[in-house]
């Protein structure tokens, strides 16, 4: 391979791209500081996918870190954007359940290429179950403090993504002494109709109840809190500069209505209710007697659709004559609601609290329950615990609570468009993500936006870019989520191709540095042709 020496940026380029030939990855140790262990154990798809790392620039990524003042231009290219920062997340498994780093070696060179390509940061995921896996009160930082210590060098920003919940899918697990008290105590997880609970997070319900080995939850994530600003303080406010407070299920302020995966060829069903956990039903009963109506408190609504379900599959959410209107729908969807949103105001106010005085700033993440929201009662959305309907805006009390605790609004979806959603979902992420950020700009709550789609929804990019400019003002865009996909040959030219679109169309050809640009279109072009093995 030649490399163009039209500058120290051209060459960093071409290293960068040495080491995301896009081949079988056949393993190997990466090269980072030995005090920092490194493992290729669980993986999420780097493994097995089309990519393979050479040995020939190993040198060059260890050899000099890459500050933010190394390449010239970054910072103007970063204010330009109508101060919308862009992000890129990394793998959800980059630190595994030994605390060790995995992939570490893709992750490096990764970085560096997002760092040429004019990227400003990544977000990483920090989990509970690993941190504090074995005992409360004994952490275990290395692996978060050597991946924090990666992204500085590559001369980026973090933004953390604190995880109290846990993730099936990628085998990333609640604390081991948690699950043990959950195994004689189930009714500290959400508990569906059909009596089965919901493990991968805690209920709301027992927030404040010393379920914890006579500790309560929020005092446990407190102390976790503090124990991350106490291990991270080099790098707040510097290298780490947002962190966004795992409020439930994925992260996000709801309850798990959707626990059941959808297939690829179903449409998604309206949920169901999160309230039959014994902690959840004694609340509700308490609510019930308190409002005069004893009888309002044994449960949910009997004649509600289960998980995989359509709206007119049975009364509650009926089009016509359904019984959401009823004067009972109304205390329970009412009641439900504001559980969600108590938590919210507890969690996001622990996190105020402890990061305030930190230069960083606090973001909560509020799903886009966008299936059924043209039908009148919105039920995916009642489900997930926001009472929005076509009578009804749920998500002004929503904003209010963010703008009480001074935190911004996290919303996924922005790659979603209406037109390609299913007809039969009568689904509307863009109009829910309207009546969203609307509620936002009222209370006076910010926006920052991720995509929902990891491989990639029809005209994605085009629909991010549509959300990002004119009045859509959003402060953030953490676009998901670096591994094989991201690096392939499908995905990675058009991602290069849409962050430089993002920086033509909002910059002046003047204010872009001839040296970054032709490495940047370098490694764009090298990325779209290679298809084959460098030995």
């Amino acid at each position: 391979m030649e490399v163009s020496m039209i500058g120290s940026s051209q060459v960093k380029t071409e290293l960068a791209y040495r080491e995301l030939r896009f081949c079988n990855l056949k393993g190997g140790k990466a090269v980072i500081p030995s005090k920092n262990r490194v493992c290729f154990g669980r993986s999420t798809g780097w493994r097995n996918s089309g990519i393979r790392f050479t040995l020939r620039a190993t040198a060059a990524i260890q050899s000099e870190p890459l500050r933010s003042d190394s390449v010239s231009g970054c910072s103007k290219r970063s204010k330009s954007r109508d101060n919308v920062r862009l992000f890129v997340g990394l793998p959800l498994d980059s630190v595994s359940d030994c605390n060790a780093v995995n992939h570490a070696k893709a992750i490096a060179a990764g970085l560096k290429a997002l760092k040429l390509l004019g990227v400003e940061g990544v977000e990483l995921p920090v989990w509970w179950g690993i941190v504090e896996k074995e005992a409360m009160g004994k952490y275990e930082w290395s692996g978060y403090l050597a991946l924090a210590e990666m992204v500085q060098n590559a001369g980026l920003k973090l933004h953390v993504s604190l995880c109290f919940h846990a993730s099936k899918q990628h085998k990333i697990s609640l604390p081991e002494w948690v699950s043990r008290i959950g195994e004689s105590e189930p009714s500290i997880f959400f508990t569906d109709r059909a009596g089965k609970q919901y493990k991968e997070c805690l209920s709301l319900a027992v927030d404040d109840l010393p379920v914890l080995d006579g500790k309560t939850p929020v005092q446990v994530y407190r102390e976790f809190c503090e124990s991350f600003k106490s291990s991270f303080s080099s790098f707040m406010g510097s290298t780490i500069t947002g962190i966004s407070m795992g409020l439930g299920p994925d992260g996000e302020l709801q309850y798990p209505s959707h626990q059941r995966p959808v297939k690829s060829n179903k449409i998604t069903g309206v949920g169901e209710f999160q309230c039959y956990d014994k902690n959840m039903l004694s609340i509700l009963k308490q609510h019930a007697e308190a409002n005069g109506n004893p009888l309002w408190g044994l449960g949910g609504p009997h004649d509600a659709p289960t998980y995989d379900e359509s709206p007119n599959s049975n009364n509650f959410f009926r089009e016509h004559g359904g019984s959401w209107v009823s004067p009972y729908a109304d205390f329970f969807l009412s009641w439900y609601s504001n559980q969600l949103i108590s938590h919210g105001e507890r969690l996001l106010s622990l996190a105020s609290s402890t990061f305030g005085e930190t230069a960083t700033t606090v973001y909560g993440k509020v799903p886009l329950m966008h299936s059924w929201y043209k039908t009148p009662s919105h039920p995916s959305e009642l489900t997930a615990g926001y009472y929005n309907t076509t009578t009804r805006d749920g998500y002004e009390a929503v904003t209010e609570m963010f703008a009480r605790n001074s935190c911004k609004l996290m919303l996924p979806g922005m790659d979603l468009s209406d037109e390609h959603q299913p007809h039969e979902s009568l689904s509307s992420p863009e109009l829910l993500l309207a009546q969203i950020r609307a509620a936002c700009r009222k209370h006076g709550v910010e926006v920052s936006g991720q995509n929902s789609s990891a491989t990639g929804a029809p005209g994605g990019f085009e629909q991010i870019k549509k959300n990002l400019v004119g009045d859509n003002v959003v402060d953030l865009f953490i676009y998901q989520r670096m591994g094989a996909y991201f690096f392939s040959p499908e995905h990675f030219p058009s991602f290069t191709n849409f962050v430089r679109s993002l920086n033509q169309s909002e910059l002046h050809s003047d204010d872009l540095p001839e040296e970054k640009e032709e490495a940047a279109d370098s490694l764009r072009k090298r990325l779209c042709s290679t298809k084959h093995t460098e030995e």
